[in-house]
């Protein structure tokens, strides 16, 4: 039997609690524009970084997304053609493109993220800056064992 506050007491909560999540998360509003995009999880992480964090260049995104720059290039050159995203030249070096988020689907983007960043903000901010590392961290290492599950 195990003692409150052990590893699997832990584990059974939230094994019970993360399709409640992602099923929440599911239903928070997104606008008609974006809808109609058939935008896949990858897009998110991608325009999140865009909307978050600006501009950036194809392989700054690859190194933050953790892809090659291949499928980043790809996943733009699909989001440009759909009007979500545009490239530009970089005024200090003009080989490199820039990629950003275009005005006018900027706001149907915010919209779509403003939900589950409230939520996130909501949560994380009565949590002390080495709580929220902790839980990031945390986050991360469970990404991380469901890719290798055999790994450490």
């Amino acid at each position: 039997m195990s003692s409150p506050g052990d590893v699997d007491d832990a584990i059974r909560e939230l094994l019970l609690l993360m399709p409640r999540m992602v099923g929440r998360a599911k239903r928070l509003p997104v606008p008609e524009r974006v809808r109609s995009l058939e935008l896949s999880p990858r897009h998110l992480s991608l325009l999140a970084l865009l909307l978050f964090d600006g501009p950036a260049t194809v392989n700054d995104l690859a190194v933050r997304l953790e892809v090659a720059p291949t499928t980043v290039s790809l996943m733009v050159a699909d989001l440009s053609r759909k009007g979500v995203l545009e490239r530009r030249e970089d005024e200090a070096d003009r080989r490199r493109r820039i990629v950003s988020i275009t005005a006018a689907m900027r706001p149907e983007i915010e919209a779509w993220l403003a939900g589950g960043a409230a939520a996130w903000r909501k949560a994380l901010a009565p949590l002390t800056d080495a709580q929220r590392r902790c839980f990031v961290d945390t986050l991360l290492a469970y990404e991380r064992a469901l890719e290798d599950p055999d790994a450490g």
